[in-house]
């Protein structure tokens, strides 16, 4: 599932999260694991509890989001799976979505037996470890290394005891890039020779600046996704500890490099000064303003419909230096649904090598199962779009590459101080080295009142 812009929680949302941590959570992402067993009537539970008779009559709610094929799934699963139905809810409204879980899971009241969780609220519910069934009682262990490690590892604790959700789609980072600008500015326009000339950063900044100075035009198309593209490449860690939740944005090193090199970029003139999600930015990608975008597999979509008559002129290459991922969503089972062990049943079989391969094909949902990106119905696809490329070997590298990453519930705020700081940069010409100072200043401030 896409994750689209990030949104700040409303106060009632938030204070309902905070009644919800102190329930049994941490509000660390599973940093307090012992919590995850307090409730011995569940979470030691076998995994026959809450098994019906087979004979009974079972309805499952679940609650989705967005562009799934989730419905027409649970409508093939009920014609093997006769006593059990699967009423599904669909909305497009991320936050809704996520606060009215948060609502229901404080009142007691009103959970879905299934909710389809976006990574970009991840967590706030492992926080609330014991408003879940912990689906490691249910045989979640024996189906783990079918996935990608780092995807499984977003919705784990630390220790691993705990598993809110199984893994569906994920969103890898590459180089989206116009192969006809890319060459008549002097750069190799296959997806190798291109992803060879920006392999390293300082290629990258090299490359881009050549670019500038040869078409008088930014070479990417702006700072946020310049910025994530290296932020995201953190070894294990971001702006907060895994360990303990402390700020260490000041001291890790990719930080300070991914601002550094968007700061570079701003100066040199490489990166457009437009803003993400807005019309100019959409309409850059339609009439050559930019050559590159730097984002998730999803990104496609937003490429295509932004710039529908640039088909078959766009490549997809591989990020330098390795790649993060933005993006993708988890299905758990909340504690209220009654019928566990039928829940996790049906969400095994929806998150199988099959079905997420099926949710490729019909919704461009990129999978987390690695053996796909071997499979000849996987890799073998071509996107007359981006000129015939075989994309999805593009986005299974990426997603190859991509490391386990702590984030923290503070990330995105934390990270809004960065961005405003390179807005300055971009739009005031304000000091980078003062900007950062504030950012750093305002990020530690927060994390003392988190």
């Amino acid at each position: 599932m896409r994750k689209a812009k990030h949104l700040a929680l409303s106060l009632a949302a938030v204070l309902l999260v905070a009644s919800l941590a102190g329930c049994g959570g941490s509000n660390n992402a599973g940093n307090n694991t012992e919590n995850s067993g307090n409730n011995a009537e569940n979470s030691n539970a076998p995994a026959t509890e809450g098994a019906a008779d087979p004979a009974d009559k079972i309805e499952l709610s679940f609650w989705t989001l967005g562009n799934v094929n989730y419905e027409e799934l649970a409508n093939e699963y009920t014609k093997e799976h006769p006593n059990v139905t699967v009423k599904v809810q669909n909305t497009g409204d991320q936050t809704a979505h996520h606060n009215n879980l948060t609502t229901a899971l404080s009142a007691g009241s009103g959970a879905p037996d299934i909710f389809q969780l976006e990574i970009g609220f991840m967590e706030r519910f492992l926080g609330a470890q014991d408003k879940f069934y912990n689906l490691n009682d249910y045989g979640a262990k024996d189906i783990q290394a079918n996935y990608l490690d780092w995807k499984w590892k977003q919705a784990s604790s630390v220790d691993g005891s705990f598993q809110l959700g199984l893994p569906t789609d994920i969103g890898p980072t590459v180089v989206y890039y116009r192969a006809d600008l890319a060459e008549a500015a002097g750069l190799p326009a296959d997806p190798d020779g291109f992803g060879a000339a920006v392999d390293t950063w300082d290629k990258f900044a090299a490359a881009a600046k050549a670019y500038k100075e040869k078409t008088g035009k930014p070479f990417v198309d702006l700072t946020d996704l310049t910025y994530n593209a290296l932020r995201d490449q953190s070894a294990d860690e971001i702006y907060f500890s895994r360990a303990d939740g402390t700020f260490i944005g000041d001291t890790n090193p990719q930080v300070k490099k991914a601002y550094d090199f968007t700061v570079k970029g701003i100066q040199e003139g490489w990166i457009s000064n437009v803003m993400l999600w807005s019309p100019e930015w959409g309409q850059g990608m339609s009439d050559g303003s930019f050559a590159v975008v730097m984002g998730p597999a999803w990104m496609a979509g937003n490429i295509k419909s932004n710039a529908p008559d640039s088909s078959g002129k766009w490549k997809i290459a591989q990020l330098p230096e390795g790649a993060g991922n933005w993006g993708g969503s988890f299905i758990t089972l909340p504690k209220e649904g009654k019928h566990p062990k039928e829940a996790y049943d049906f969400i095994q079989w929806l998150v199988n090598k099959d079905n997420q391969l099926e949710s490729f094909k019909t919704k461009g949902l990129m999978p987390s199962v690695p053996a796909l990106y071997e499979d000849p119905a996987f890799k073998d696809f071509k996107d007359e779009f981006f000129g015939g490329q075989q994309t999805a070997v593009e986005f299974g590298k990426s997603a190859n590459r991509v490391k386990p990453v702590y984030y923290g519930p503070l990330h995105d705020q934390t990270d809004t101080f960065f961005k405003n700081a390179l807005k300055n940069v971009l739009e005031k010409k304000a000091d980078p080295a003062k900007e950062w100072d504030e950012a750093v200043k305002q990020a530690k401030t927060l994390a003392e009142r988190g």
